[in-house]
């Protein structure tokens, strides 16, 4: 199976959103312009946001484009401008179903191409936990996507550690994507929020949860982190540096060295640079890395799985990369992923 390819970090969105500003009664929200035969424009309180094309929301177009680039299986998640953690809890839980219930139609539509996450409301730890039980227990999705931080709260806050635990009992594969990027209002030239401020925020996200002692605590929480760890794995020296000069600034909630967390938790492929690849798998292991795309936005990778094709990586460890670790993020045995590509090929 050496051509598998499972792609754990795609984003989609409904066609058509409703008018969510006059549902809610208040500004903030994405609306979509659709202004020509194709493309739409993602819209915020009137001012442009992302231009985005028909195979951000056509599942099918979305199937061709896996076909000719060998990617037999994606996951799907919302885009994480969606995540709504400002909003009223009631209307960011009341969007999230709307948007969990148009991801696992998809994937009900299209169950042998397709996995999907939900997105819950984490500014109110209770509903998060009732929309992702919903997600797990009665939508068949795979697990949840969360951003890198929940307004002023950073991951390791203890309003969220009940959220993780029911996570980690419901057996949900965590993806953890960077938003709504600290210090943007100072660097708004040169795409800095998306160059600089993203990976700042996955190593936010990372070092918030090693440092809080979640992976700790959880051991059997699976957790990726996308844009492969952002800015983590090249400062990870530096972080642990900071772990034993000042243990009273740093290891306040968890003694345990920051270095013992790596193989702990998943990171996508999305480097961009054979280099840094190379890193992160000896960084933290083969079994950890999962190919993750971005699909379909530009700073992803747009051939996907060509990083990974291209290095001088063993069949074994492309393997892992390709699909091994995915399957085990998402908490899938390999036979019955075998039968459901087996059953993807019977019915085409």
């Amino acid at each position: 199976m050496n051509n598998i390819k499972v792609d754990i970090h795609t984003h989609i969105i409904p066609e058509n959103l409703p008018d969510l500003r006059k549902k809610y009664g208040y500004g903030g929200f994405i609306s979509l312009d659709h202004h020509k035969a194709g493309c739409a424009r993602m819209m915020m309180d009137g001012k442009f946001f992302r231009e985005i094309e028909h195979n951000c929301w056509d599942p099918k177009i979305r199937i061709s484009e896996c076909d000719e680039q060998d990617i037999q299986l994606q996951v799907l998640s919302t885009i994480p401008v969606m995540f709504s953690y400002w909003t009223k809890a009631e209307d960011g839980w009341d969007l999230s179903k709307y948007l969990n219930d148009h991801i696992a139609e998809i994937v009900r539509d299209f169950p042998h191409r397709f996995l999907g996450l939900g997105t819950v409301p984490l500014q109110d730890t209770n509903l998060a936990i009732k929309e992702m039980e919903r997600c797990m227990n009665e939508l068949g999705l795979s697990g949840v996507q969360i951003g890198s931080h929940v307004e002023s709260l950073n991951l390791n806050d203890e309003k969220l550690f009940p959220f993780f635990e029911a996570a980690e009992k419901l057996g949900a594969s965590i993806f953890v994507h960077p938003w709504d990027v600290m210090g943007r209002e100072a660097m708004d030239e040169y795409w800095l929020p998306w160059l600089v401020g993203m990976p700042a925020e996955t190593s936010r996200a990372i070092c918030s949860m090693i440092f809080g002692g979640i992976f700790e605590k959880l051991p059997n929480l699976r957790v990726a982190f996308a844009h492969g760890g952002g800015s983590f794995p090249s400062t990870i020296g530096r972080i642990e540096h900071g772990f034993n000069v000042r243990p009273d600034l740093v290891a306040v909630d968890n003694a345990i060295n920051p270095k013992e967390y790596l193989g702990k938790f998943y990171l996508d492929s999305l480097v961009h640079d054979q280099e840094m690849l190379k890193y992160i798998v000896n960084l933290i292991g083969r079994e950890k890395v999962s190919l993750g795309t971005d699909y379909p936005f530009p700073l992803g990778e747009l051939q996907p799985g060509k990083l990974i094709e291209d290095s001088d990586f063993d069949l074994e460890t492309k393997e892992w990369l390709n699909y091994r670790s995915a399957l085990d993020w998402l908490g899938m045995e390999s036979k019955a992923f075998e039968e459901l590509i087996e059953q993807k090929a019977a019915s085409s």
